[in-house]
Order: C-alpha cells, then sequence, then structure tokens
C-alpha cells in the first residue's frame, strides 16, 4: 500500500476525532483522527504527523492523519482503517503463511449471536469457512528499549464479544482465526494486554484453548520522501499473558 502524505508537527490530540497540527508553512490547523482508541504512545506532542488529504469539499476537516513518526523515529499507523486494508492486501497476495490458499473472499460478514460483522470469511477448496477477525496494535511497552506490544489499549467490550463470537464458530466447526496487525514499528512481540484489560487477556486465552488460531503480522514501513509504503510482512509470536507465551 503506497500513500501519498504530507507531513506536520502535532500540537495536541485534544478530541476523540480530531488533532491539531502545524503544517511545514507554519499554519496551524485542524485534522481528522481515525481512531477511537487511547493512542497511548502514539500522540506526543513535537511527534511528526504524517496525514492525507480528502479531495471531498463536503468534508469539514480535509487532512487525515495517517502515520506518527516519534521522537524515537518510530513508525506507527494510526488510522485504524488501513488494518483491514492491509490485512486484503496481503490475503490478496497469498503472503499469510496460514492464510493463502483460499478460493474465496469475503467482508463484513454478519456472524455469531450477538451481532457481530467479521472482517473477512474464506472458503477453500473444500468449502470450509475460515472466520478472521482483525485488531490492530499500536501500544508499545514502557522502557526506551521495550518492543512488546500489547492488545487493548484501553478496556474493550466490543474485542471480547468477537473472542466470544470467534470461540463459538469454532465451536460450530469452523476454522477461527484471531490476527494482531501489528502497526507500530518498534514491536517484535505482541501480548495480551492483561493490566489493561484482564477480561480481554481471560478470553484470549480461553479462545486459543478451544482451538480458536491467535497470529500476528507486522507492518514494514518505507518512506520515499512524500510517499509511505506499508506492507504486512513479518509474523510475529504472541504472548498470551504474562509468562505464558505460545
Amino acid at each position: 500500500m503506497n500513500i501519498n502524505l504530507k507531513k506536520a508537527i502535532l500540537i495536541k490530540r485534544y478530541k476523540r476525532f480530531l488533532a491539531d497540527i502545524i503544517l511545514e508553512d507554519g499554519t496551524e490547523t485542524t485534522l481528522h483522527v481515525a481512531n477511537t482508541g487511547a493512542m497511548t504512545g502514539c500522540a506526543t506532542e513535537k511527534d511528526t504527523v504524517w496525514y492525507s488529504t480528502s479531495d471531498n469539499k463536503k468534508r469539514k476537516y480535509p487532512y487525515s492523519w495517517e502515520i506518527t513518526q516519534t521522537q524515537n523515529d518510530h513508525f506507527i499507523c494510526v488510522n485504524t482503517l488501513r488494518a483491514n486494508q492491509l490485512v486484503e492486501e496481503a490475503l490478496t497476495n497469498r503472503t499469510i503463511n496460514e492464510l493463502h490458499n483460499y478460493k474465496t473472499l469475503k467482508r463484513e460478514v454478519k456472524y455469531g449471536d450477538e451481532n457481530s460483522k467479521i472482517d473477512f470469511l474464506l472458503t477453500d477448496e473444500n468449502d470450509v469457512l475460515t472466520y478472521i477477525e482483525v485488531k490492530s496494535v499500536t501500544l508499545l511497552g514502557d522502557g526506551s528499549i521495550s518492543k512488546q506490544g500489547y492488545f487493548p489499549d484501553a478496556v474493550t467490550l466490543r474485542g471480547q464479544k468477537h473472542l466470544r463470537e470467534l470461540m463459538q464458530m469454532k465451536q460450530q466447526g469452523h476454522r477461527a482465526i484471531l490476527l494482531f496487525a501489528v502497526l507500530h514499528s518498534g514491536i517484535e512481540s505482541v501480548m495480551a494486554a492483561q493490566h489493561i484489560d484482564a477480561k480481554y487477556a481471560e478470553l484470549l486465552s480461553q479462545a486459543k484453548e478451544q482451538g480458536v488460531e491467535v497470529i500476528a503480522y507486522k507492518v514494514s514501513f518505507k518512506q520515499d520522501i512524500s510517499n509511505i509504503q506499508m506492507t504486512l510482512v513479518d509474523a510475529l509470536p504472541v504472548k498470551l499473558a504474562e509468562n505464558v507465551t505460545d
């Protein structure tokens, strides 16, 4: 995925969907933030903000925050809409080892008993169904040398629901996968954030025990002046909770 972007300096993210920035010409303006999460470590004052521009004249805020370049020179994709796009690109290119052998792909299919929509539904040559739920990982652990990523970055009732739905699909005889899309260049492994959402960590362990596959793939960032290429390429280890590794 190649995106044409411009850069600015972050003043602050002061509302859930808005942040103030300083453009390269010194102008201060507001941009849209397509991220409902806490964005811990992704929105520090004076970080570099890489933003896209919309041609839609009906938009109040034409700029959208895509990537943070931190003062430690980490790249973080903060636009959560990109995660599914990156995963779909990887599925199409057959670069996810666990998911390269499929026949059809559908998006946003209703499933389960809790009124959910699965991110991707695959079928193979034998018509076996594979349900894939995608979660973005951007939270890096504390400490200047930490490479541990965590999910979630805030209590997520929606995420808990999705784990229950995946377990139900597995119980019905289907294949069920939770795919962590790691959107932070500094993260080298993913762990359930038990210290943030203990219930989610518990459900994730239960899901793994019941046969739900839990995998993680990391995005690589390549910068060329105003273009940044993002590709989901590297498989990472997943740790379900402290001292529990798979």
